[in-house]
């Protein structure tokens, strides 16, 4: 079974009019030392598992569509394509140098069309974790279907608890079926914005999730972001052929730095061309070793991942110890975490966990 040879059992479940683009990219700086710049979040089993983040999302994308796209950064190439078999090396994208969300997701829409004709494209990041795949799958298929009428589509995230490390989405007016306006999106919030939020109702955090039709998206960008729009047209004219390179190097670096946020669904939104699916799926950006640890039951008591030796506690509770070669004792410390790798080792709390994107410049000051 390949990306594009599916196994014919699950063939009647595919949107024959979909293709899914993974952007696999980013280090996630706050699980140093685990994640490094050679070795992403998003190729690591984080949860201990048996699978990274980047094969659970192919494996949860692949009975929607025939065709997967990943772009991911050139240094990482192989190393999803190993993990990723399935996915055909032709629909690899790699990006010489990180140009922000626009540029992956506007490359991967322009290569749809110069080798496909236009398509409903569904945009899901490569390092989320989400339990639940069939009701995933239920929310992109009505997703899809507002995409077909011209609607820039993001998946919102039912929230949880009023938290400061997502931005959040304001639902407006209902449209067809679950769909709504998007009424505006907002940046991270402090903890009294988002906690007002919820109090309010009507908002959902935004994970990133986009699904649109490709002639939408990049008839947004020509009339937004011209001079990013020409270029990854060109660059997608190229791709297939022996120009590539000179044109990839001549073009790529003028690509204009910015999110796709910023770039099309503000603006758009502003003009009511973005609606909202909700999605009432389990959903987790696994961002923090806080998260890690809620995920794999800390507070329950002492959680090992990735380790056969033993850890002890004294006068402690719910320690999270990941990695390492020798036996742990965590003594009067609650909630700490203690992190080995190869390159380093990490000693934090899980109330310090945002501060651990600092750790790796920290440690180069030395």
């Amino acid at each position: 079974m390949t990306a594009e040879n599916p196994d014919p059992r699950i063939v009647s479940d595919f949107l024959d009019d979909l293709i899914t683009v993974i952007p696999a990219g980013g280090v996630g700086s706050r699980l140093w030392p685990l994640s490094q710049p050679h070795r992403p979040k998003f190729l690591l089993d984080l949860l201990g598992t048996g699978a990274t983040l980047i094969q659970d999302t192919v494996a949860r994308v692949s009975p929607l569509s025939e065709r997967v796209m990943i772009v991911t950064g050139e240094r990482h190439a192989d190393a999803v394509g190993a993990q990723v078999p399935a996915v055909p090396a032709a629909n690899l994208v790699t990006e010489p140098s990180p140009r922000d969300s626009m540029a992956a997701i506007a490359l991967a829409a322009a290569l749809i069309e110069q080798r496909w004709g236009t398509a409903v494209m569904a945009s899901f990041a490569a390092d989320h974790l989400i339990p639940d795949g069939e009701a995933f799958r239920a929310t992109v298929r009505e997703a899809a279907r507002v995409a077909r009428d011209g609607k820039v589509v993001v998946i919102g995230i039912e929230p949880t608890e009023p938290s400061t490390a997502f931005g959040y989405i304001e639902m407006g007016d209902p449209l067809s079926g679950e769909a709504r306006e998007v009424a505006a999106f907002t940046e991270k919030p402090d903890a009294e914005t988002a906690a007002g939020m919820l109090a309010r109702g009507g908002y959902a955090w935004n994970a990133g999730m986009f699904v649109m039709r490709t002639d939408v998206l990049l008839g947004h960008l020509d009339r937004l972001q011209p001079t990013l729009a020409a270029g990854v047209r060109e660059i997608a004219a190229a791709w297939d052929g022996p120009e590539r390179a000179d044109v990839v190097a001549r073009v790529w670096s003028t690509l204009t730095k910015i999110a796709i946020d910023h770039a099309i669904a503000e603006p758009v939104a502003a003009e009511g061309g973005v609606a909202v699916v909700p999605g009432s799926f389990e959903w987790h950006d696994v961002g923090d070793f806080d998260s890690l640890a809620e995920l794999s039951g800390a507070a329950g008591g002492t959680v090992a991942i990735g380790r056969d030796l033993p850890v002890a506690t004294v006068a402690a509770r719910g320690p999270l110890v990941v990695g390492g070669t020798k036996p742990v004792v965590v003594v009067g410390v609650d909630d700490a975490v203690v992190v080995e790798s190869d390159e380093a080792i990490l000693v934090t709390v899980r109330s310090a966990a945002q501060r651990v994107k600092d750790a790796a410049a920290a440690l180069a000051d030395t």
